[in-house]
This record gives structure tokens, sequence and C-alpha cells, in this order.
């Protein structure tokens, strides 16, 4: 198959992925298998050609980055496990301080997350933006975007986290990726911004309805404990 037919299938295999993973909690790397096989048996290929397309490109995959990938997740386990990230999260918010604490939450994501998963960075720092929050008197809402938005921005475009090693590889630049690493950073940028200022205009908008414990979290303890 080719043509529109051949897009349209790889768009609804990218759609399953995305619904598999975030609706069904499906395991990334099962839903991505299984998009790849239902991709290739539905564009028509014989289904031996389609078990020898998977494995030759997973396994050239692990071949020619697999040890950075596998390094790369090790250091944000240690990072998240040991505390590290919370003391660069404290870093920053000193050198940005509290008087945008948009743009604090927003820096402190984007570094946070290169090392470390997004989703674990979100929950490391979930009681900092509560604390910050009721501190600067912004709504939790515009915190929540400006961190998101920040934590995704570089895990999404910056090695060593393994999305952008992998795209790396796929397009062949798994040799240049200090450069891969240069570009994802001048990309990231625009978007952290676009975040940051969506965070302050629309997100200052929403208010969200804090539990008690919610209001409890104190600034200047939660920072002392980092």
């Amino acid at each position: 198959m080719e043509g529109f037919g051949l897009v349209l299938i790889i768009l609804l295999g990218v759609l399953f992925v995305i619904v598999a993973t975030a609706k069904f909690n499906l395991h990334p790397f099962l839903s991505l298998l299984i998009s790849a096989f239902a991709i290739g048996i539905l564009s028509g290929m014989p289904l031996g050609d389609v078990v020898e397309a998977v494995n030759g490109g997973f396994g050239g995959l692990m071949g020619g980055i697999g040890l950075v990938i596998v390094f790369g997740t090790i250091i944000g386990v240690i990072l998240e496990k040991s505390g590290a990230a919370l003391r660069m999260a404290e870093v920053v918010l000193r050198i940005v301080g509290e008087k945008r604490p948009q743009l604090a939450m927003s820096a402190i994501g984007s570094i946070v997350s290169i090392p470390v998963f997004c989703d674990s960075g979100y929950v490391i720092l979930s009681s900092l933006k509560k604390a910050l929050a009721n501190k600067t008197k912004v709504t939790v809402a515009s915190m929540a975007i400006a961190l998101s938005t920040g934590l995704f921005a570089t895990h999404t475009l910056v090695p060593p986290t393994p999305g952008p090693i992998a795209a790396a590889g796929n397009i062949g630049a798994q040799n240049y990726l200090g450069t891969v690493i240069l570009f994802g950073v001048i990309v990231a940028i625009p978007a952290i911004l676009v975040g940051y200022l969506w965070a302050v205009k629309a997100g200052s908008k929403i208010h969200i309805d804090q539990s008690e414990d919610d209001a409890l979290y104190d600034y200047d303890e939660v920072v002392s404990s980092l």
C-alpha cells in the first residue's frame, strides 16, 4: 500500500499509541510493538516481512544507541531517588526568585526533565509547585501549566532522555548527540517561553478548589527540606 491510505494507517497507529498509553495505561513498549505490527499488516506486508522489519528496526536501534538509553535512564533514576533533582530545583528557584513563580517552575521543570522522566519529575516537584503557589498567591493551575510545559519541552527534545536519543538513532544522528542536544535546547527554549506565557495569561484565570492538605503546603518548609 502507498499514498494516502498508507499515511492514514500510520496516523491511526500513532493515535492508537497515544490513546493506549494515556487512557488505558498500556506500557509504551507494548503499545508501540502492537502499533508497529498493526501498521505492517494493514499496509499489506506479509507477516514474515513484518516480523523481520520490526526485529531489524528495534535491533538496529538498540545496537546503535541502546547503552546510551540505558545509562541515561540510570542517571535519571539516581537523580530522582537521591534527591538531586530537588536540589537542582532549589538552585534554579534561588536564581529566578519568587517574583516570577511561573517562570521559576518552567525553568525548574525544563532542567529536571532532561535526566528525569517528565512524569516522575512532575510528582517530585508537585509539593514545591503547591507551596510556591500558596506563597505567591497565584493559581495552582497556572503553576501546573508552567511546570508541565517546562517538563515536556526538554523531555521530548533534549537527550539523555530516551525519546530524543531514539529519534536521533532513527535519523542516523546517533553519533552527533552533542549537536542533537544543542538543537534540542534551541527548539525547547521557545516552547518553554510559550508555555510560561500561556500559564501567566490563561492559567491565572483558572481557579481550582484546593483540598485542605494542599492548602497546608508551606513554601519555607518545603524549600528547607530540599
